[in-house]
């Protein structure tokens, strides 16, 4: 039972693969100086990106753990959220608040997904 890192640093490796189930590492905006829905989106792009270098998809997604800074922001996160998840493809997802690593920094996430 082989464990695969991808994108390996000291700190963690962006992905981790082992027995058809891929981890990934928590995933934040690309530009954090933007507002909610244009953070959620970069971070998903960043999901999507990471699934696809590790032979996945988000149809694929196992479950999701969503770190917001503020709930007063998830209406926004969830709108962007809700379409970006493919119907019928909707993950086990939890959604808790919390400090983030940054202060701009509105939503996190991490995922889990099965290989395809």
């Amino acid at each position: 039972m082989t464990i695969q890192r991808i994108q390996t640093k000291q700190r963690m490796s962006r992905i981790v693969k082992h027995n058809g189930v891929i981890y990934l590492c928590g995933q934040v905006c690309a530009d954090a100086t933007k507002g909610m829905t244009e953070q959620t989106q970069t971070m998903l792009d960043k999901v999507d990106s990471l699934l696809a270098e590790a032979g996945s998809d988000r149809e694929h997604i196992l479950s999701a753990t969503i770190y917001i800074k503020d709930m007063k922001y998830f209406a926004k996160m969830n709108a962007v959220w809700d379409s970006w998840v493919p119907e019928g493809h909707a993950p086990a997802r939890a959604c808790v608040t919390a400090s983030m690593a940054r202060e701009e920094l509105l939503v996190e996430i991490s995922v889990v997904a099965a290989e395809k």
